[in-house]
């Protein structure tokens, strides 16, 4: 994930991952069900301190655009991406179904691209 923080900026730490990882949700380079690294584990990556990754999750979350699943992490939002609520149902569906078929996941993936194919 391309996030840096520039520490001589006016704008907030927080503030500059807030929208950075909104862009990057926007533009799709963050898809849908994307998982965002740990709070702790990105602010050390981005040398800044745990609450300022906290908030940025945190205001990310108030505005629809992530979601915290708890110990599953959290992740980009359908919303975040612009995908419709239906299509995101329509694939959490579709893999109910394969996996109540026990079809693999490279040959649900491979049908679902000869389909659209």
């Amino acid at each position: 994930m391309d996030i840096t923080v520039d520490h001589q900026a006016a704008t907030p730490p927080y503030e500059q991952i807030r929208l950075r990882i909104a862009t990057l949700a926007a533009d799709g380079t963050l898809a849908a069900g994307f998982r965002l690294p740990p709070v702790r584990g990105l602010a050390a990556d981005l040398g800044v301190a745990v609450n300022t990754v906290a908030r940025a999750y945190r205001e990310l979350e108030q505005a629809g655009l992530v979601e915290t699943r708890g110990r599953a992490g959290t992740v980009i939002t359908s919303r975040a991406t612009g995908t419709s609520v239906q299509a995101q149902q329509a694939a959490r569906n579709y893999a109910a179904v394969v996996r109540a078929l026990g079809i693999p996941t490279e040959t649900a993936l491979d049908l679902v691209r000869a389909a659209l194919a």
